[in-house]
């Protein structure tokens, strides 16, 4: 009995007044309610309270772990290593790009540095990606998505701006249309395929309206490209060889600055929406399927910079290699550029798209595909444009008939089979044979301009 009686006295001294264990016990409630940032309205009661209390654990358990890193910078150091170097059975090609490099100083073989150059960026693009999902667990769900799509085209932007440089403009312009086919077709068809085969669903959902602003956008995109292919082979221009090209700059300024708006009228909106909030909830619910940060944010910051550096190296390796490759290989450049640089750079974003559709999250893959081609081509195309003027680069959208072609023809594929916010295996089977029938087409392309003169990287 004294021992119950000092008990309690130890129990009224924590709060002020002497209140009792019930008022505490509200109290304690309302402090872990007020930590999440969670509207009651969209649980019950019992799961509120339930969920509220181990999400306003899961932070601390995470902080907890990077105070060990920081208290042991050396076993921060090394367990970020391990996670990045040997977590991927991918990144037993990293020596590749080691050996392409030296193939170029000691023999200069294009046809080797340029295969051992894909081979060596392939590891590194699916490392860019899995640190920019560890950033994305720091961010909400609106945010982490344009992370995933933009670091998911930095190679090929790397690519194409280190081909920008060096002035081969039509690589330039073929390894961005090439980027975008890939992910619509490509990706997205087997994304589809695979997510139906797996779920065992007839039909998987995912957001309509989304998809139909996408498609909208990348039909934008397309309106960008054809005045300009037209006049040129129309020979309509005002001045010959300086109109297109006027258009081509004042034309991406626009689609720059509609692309500024879509990523602000998606941030506002999920504002709005709470999402910033919500992700709380959504990564308290992939807790259970150990779906946390492995790293932190600024290790993963520091990855994505040490990543995005080496394929940036590697990339004018890769550049000066395809010509001589071309030759080596006797297979057109506009077929390297178009088929094999997008398939490398969209390493990362084919891996997301289908582990996504598997787990039936079709709104995750569509983010990915479609969002990477979105952001090619109402960013990627139109930045470089501004790049090359900067640079002094005749850079336009005139992409020649056959390309820009291509690409309306896909947009539109994409947008009718989209329209119902369903989507099947033959669905993704129909998307991947047409990239067969697209990719066959490059193959015996002949990229010539109107008057029949084939490109001197050609």
């Amino acid at each position: 009995m004294a021992s119950t009686a000092a008990a309690g006295s130890d129990s009224r001294r924590l709060l002020p007044g002497h209140q009792n264990s019930h008022q505490m016990d509200r109290i304690n409630g309302n402090s872990l309610k007020s930590t999440t940032a969670v509207s009651p309205f969209s649980l019950g009661a019992d799961e509120f309270e339930e969920d509220t209390l181990i999400a306003s654990q899961a932070p601390s358990q995470r902080i907890g772990g990077f105070e060990r890193n920081a208290g042991s910078v050396s076993w921060g150091i090394f367990h970020s290593l391990k996670i990045v170097l040997l977590k991927s059975k991918l990144n037993v090609l990293i020596p590749c790009g080691f050996l392409a490099i030296i193939v170029n100083y000691l023999t200069g073989n294009h046809g080797w540095v340029f295969p051992l150059t894909l081979l060596g960026i392939i590891p590194l693009a699916e490392r860019l990606g899995f640190s920019t999902e560890q950033l994305a667990f720091f961010t909400g769900p609106t945010v982490g998505g344009l992370l995933n799509a933009t670091f998911g085209n930095a190679t090929e932007l790397i690519i194409s701006i280190h081909a920008l440089r060096s002035g081969k403009l039509r690589v330039v312009q073929q390894s961005l249309l090439g980027s975008i086919l890939s992910n619509l077709l490509l990706v997205l068809g087997c994304a589809f395929f695979s997510g139906g085969i797996t779920c065992g669903k007839t039909e998987q959902n995912f957001n309509k309206s989304g998809a139909v602003v996408s498609s909208g956008l990348l039909l934008m995109a397309v309106l960008g490209l054809l005045p300009p292919t037209v006049l040129h082979y129309t020979h309509s221009e005002v001045h010959s060889g300086k109109s297109g090209l006027a258009l081509s700059r004042f034309s991406s300024c626009i689609m720059l600055v509609a692309y500024a708006c879509y990523i602000y009228f998606e941030l506002s909106s999920s504002r709005r929406r709470g999402e910033f909030s919500e992700v709380r909830v959504a990564n308290l619910g992939d807790a259970n399927n150990d779906e946390n940060p492995e790293m932190s944010k600024w290790e993963a910051i520091a990855w994505l910079a040490i990543l995005t550096v080496w394929i940036s190296v590697l990339s004018d390796y890769l550049v000066d290699a395809i010509d001589g490759a071309s030759q080596a290989w006797n297979i057109p450049v506009a077929f390297i550029s178009v088929i094999l640089l997008p398939i490398v750079g969209n390493a990362a974003e084919h891996a997301s798209a289908v582990m996504f559709a598997m787990k039936d999250k079709l709104d995750l893959s569509l983010g990915v595909a479609i969002g990477s081609s979105t952001q090619m081509s109402m960013f990627g195309i139109p930045f470089c444009v501004v790049i090359g003027w900067m640079m002094g680069q005749p850079m336009d959208l005139n992409f020649h008939l056959f390309e820009t072609a291509s690409l309306l023809m896909t947009v539109l594929v994409v947008a009718f089979l989209l329209q119902d916010g369903t989507s099947n295996c033959l669905k993704g089977l129909m998307l991947f044979l047409c990239y067969l029938i697209v990719a066959a087409s490059f193959y015996v392309h002949s990229d010539q301009d109107p008057d029949g003169n084939n490109p001197s990287q050609n």
